[in-house]
């Protein structure tokens, strides 16, 4: 069957639905608007490509916030991502917080080792395409190094990205045509991002950057323990991130987020108070603190910018300790999030991720309306479903 599709976007979404098409014999041309494919991919490996968590099936489902990821994961699950690295020539190991990566830890030999795959198995690349539109008859406009250029498929696959990380191609500038196509988009969101913090100057000034390690996040019903960085701005970093889509939305309907540290979880408030009442004679209450509990640094810092005045004495600063609230003003911008929440919303999508309002035209990746946490979920998935959007173009051309 002599077919054609283009594939719009070169990061894990559309590569992964390249390669099920091109098993099949299915002529594949990737366009990315990036001078080389898979940048953003490159970016999220450069400190550790966490490529999945090894957690349960069952709870690792539960981390998207769209039941239609399941469906995706139970087609390609964590355990056969690992298994496809391997088949790329790469081992993975699990780390001690359950995540998953590549030995070696960096992504660039696992994206040559695949591109490599994909370019043998007849998948032909075309970098610095920007897409622009997609035409009444179907065919789809480029901005090119040569100028404008039409391209017509028998299908088409959309892995275009999120809004975050502009620089990298994620630009969102996808929204605005396919709302012009009726397609229904939700508003692009930051998410496993950072919040504003009004630090005091002083603060501000001599905790940017550091760390705080060792600490319970608490808001509504979540609860963890992790550390997040100190920014000029705000707060950022894992734990921040685990809790961001719900501090988020609290700021979006209230204007502001209040969450609770624990700067002592092994410590009880009964063994806090036992050990601050011991008496501290002439050295001052950071003194005390340190001596008896270990509390110093930048923990002592969050302590004198949010523990009321009049609550710091040995007998009442156990209370904050335990429970010291810090209050997010705002979200930091979208391009500064790892990823983004919003996007094409799965009314306007069929069972295949098929564009209703579209037909032949396939969505995949981020810039579906789903979002998940940091630690290997949102690339699990974003290779699931260029997985299943591959499936679903080989069931529209009746291979």
């Amino acid at each position: 069957m002599n077919k054609n599709v283009a594939i719009v976007g070169g990061g894990p979404a559309g590569l992964m639905a390249a390669e099920v098409l091109a098993q099949q014999g299915i002529r594949v041309d990737v366009y990315d608007s990036q001078p080389s494919l898979g940048r953003k991919f490159l970016m999220a490996g450069k400190s550790g490509l966490n490529i999945t968590h090894s957690e349960p099936f069952e709870k690792f489902v539960t981390r998207y916030s769209h039941p239609d990821v399941k469906k995706w994961l139970e087609e390609f699950s964590p355990d056969d991502l690992r298994e496809w690295v391997r088949g790329l020539g790469i081992e993975t190991f699990i780390g001690t917080s359950g995540r998953v990566f590549p030995v070696g830890m960096k992504t660039s030999p696992l994206l040559r080792a695949w591109m490599k795959r994909l370019g043998a198995s007849g998948v032909t690349f075309y970098p610095r395409h920007k897409l622009t539109a997609i035409l009444p008859d179907g065919s789809l406009r480029f901005v090119a190094p040569e100028g404008d250029v039409n391209v017509k498929a028998d299908a088409v696959v959309l892995a275009l990205g999120g809004g975050s990380w502009r620089r990298l191609g994620s630009d969102g500038a996808w929204v605005e045509w396919l709302e012009q196509a009726r397609v229904k988009v939700e508003p692009l969101k930051p998410s496993n991002c950072g919040f504003d913090v009004n630090w005091s100057p002083v603060f501000k000034e001599k905790f940017d950057g550091a760390p705080v390690k060792s600490v319970v996040l608490s808001f509504g019903d979540f609860r963890q323990q992790g550390e997040f960085i100190i920014t000029k701005e705000g707060v950022e970093g894992g734990l921040i991130y685990a809790a961001s889509a719900m501090l988020r939305d609290e700021i979006a309907a209230n204007g502001k987020a209040v969450m609770h540290l624990d700067l002592a979880p092994d410590r009880t408030e009964a063994q806090l108070k036992e050990k601050l009442s011991k008496p501290r004679g002439s050295r001052s209450m950071s003194s005390h603190l340190e001596r008896t509990l270990g509390i110093k640094g930048v923990k002592m810092g969050l302590l004198r910018e949010f523990a009321p005045k009049d609550e710091f004495t040995e007998h009442k600063l156990a209370f904050s300790i335990k429970r010291l609230p810090v209050t997010l003003t705002g979200t930091r911008p979208l391009d500064e999030a790892i990823s983004s929440a919003g996007g094409v919303s799965f009314d306007s999508l069929d069972e295949n991720l098929m564009l209703k309002n579209l037909p032949g035209v396939f969505c995949a990746g981020e810039m579906l309306d789903w979002e998940a946490p940091t630690g290997g979920y949102l690339l699990t998935a974003c290779f699931a479903s260029g997985r299943w959007a591959g499936a679903g173009i080989l069931d529209w051309l009746r291979v």
